[in-house]
């Protein structure tokens, strides 16, 4: 992505096309355009601007091979693919997803080193081979160039917020005894088999029961089944429920900014930090299944203040908000500054516009 005019850093957003990866790529991008930060970096004027993202899809035998075993990273991409990872390079390439850690390698040597790399989550590989390396704290990777996260890089930006809380604004009046109910659903390590949700569907009734409003949103894991089941609780109980735009305008940023405890099912690093970056107390509802690493997440948001498990009731509790995009964004910065020093600001000039993707 680009910035908005002559001067400024280039920024190449990039994944592998899986929604949760560019999520992360995402926030950190946003917050890296925030204006207190992008004023820092605006004198460098980069090349390649690119206002799109990129959405890499590599293909085998490469992706069976360890992301610096790929004897020609960029033979592993389609055509149209391959095209777009040419000179002028970015500034910052920011990476998610362990099938791009080849790939960022590979803009790394091209470059000569003149872009900054950064890749997100866990590549399986050295993290020498990137300038700085987001992972997650439960993963378990450490390094000089390391930036441990709990959970995920979650950010959201204080238009957005505000344009929500217009959109909203009758929720405004609905705080006190309001929970945000964020279904996910089956995965590699969790299922939402039928006898969880049973046990969830009877625990959001009894609370119900008890004078809370609830919002109830699903996500595209979510079994149909379990849509259709918490759509008839929603109805019953005079829940509001959005599963998709037949349910009208997306309220999810609204009912984060609009209540006051979340529960959230277990399986999404990406659903429990966001809920974190609000700093609404989590109660983080159980599947089936487990992972270590899944188990080693949530300890780190229950260690943090974060997170409580979910027994049926709810509870409110004061945290410090997880902002690790910001974190990541900072580094991104301190690590510019590094290799282009601000010059001295001059009397008059011109003046750099804020990145495209912010508007």
């Amino acid at each position: 992505m680009s910035g908005g005019g002559p001067l400024g850093p280039s920024v190449w957003a990039v994944s592998d096309g899986r929604a949760g990866n560019a999520a992360q790529v995402r926030a950190v991008m946003q917050a890296l355009g925030e204006t207190r930060r992008w004023m820092r970096i605006a004198h460098i004027e980069g090349a390649g601007h690119r206002a799109d993202p990129v959405t890499l899809t590599p293909r085998a035998p490469f992706v069976w091979l360890p992301a610096d075993a790929w004897p020609w990273p960029l033979q592993s991409l389609p055509a149209a693919q391959r095209a777009l990872i040419a000179p002028p390079w970015p500034t910052v390439w920011i990476a998610a997803g362990r099938r791009s850690a080849a790939i960022t390698r590979a803009v790394r040597k091209h470059s000569g080193g003149k872009t900054l790399t950064v890749q997100i989550l866990d590549p399986k590989i050295s993290p020498d081979n990137f300038d700085l390396l987001v992972t997650p704290v439960h993963d378990g990777v450490t390094g000089d160039n390391v930036i441990q996260t709990i959970g995920s890089p979650s950010y959201f930006a204080p238009d957005l917020i505000e344009d929500a809380g217009q959109a909203f604004a009758d929720l405004a009046d609905e705080r006190g005894k309001s929970a945000i109910i964020i279904l996910g659903g089956d995965s590699k390590t969790h299922t939402f088999s039928q006898a969880a949700a049973e046990r969830l569907d009877a625990q959001l009734r009894e609370l119900a029961g008890l004078g809370w409003r609830l919002r109830i949103t699903t996500s595209r894991r979510t079994p149909l089944p379990a849509i259709s089941r918490f759509r008839t609780l929603a109805d019953q109980v005079g829940a509001r429920f959005w599963a998709g735009p037949e349910d009208g305008p997306n309220p999810y940023l609204a009912w984060l900014t609009f209540s006051d405890v979340a529960v959230v099912t277990e399986d999404s690093a990406n659903m429990l930090s966001d809920v974190a970056w609000h700093g609404l107390p989590v109660h983080i509802a159980r599947l089936e299944g487990r992972a270590d690493k899944f188990d080693r997440l949530h300890q780190s948001l229950i260690d943090h203040g974060a997170a409580r498990w979910f027994d049926g009731t709810l509870a409110t509790w004061p945290y410090p908000p997880l902002r690790e995009a910001d974190r990541v964004a900072d580094a991104i910065v301190a690590k510019l500054l590094e290799r282009y020093p601000q010059p001295a600001m001059p009397a008059s000039g011109t003046h750099a516009a804020p990145p495209d993707w912010m508007s």
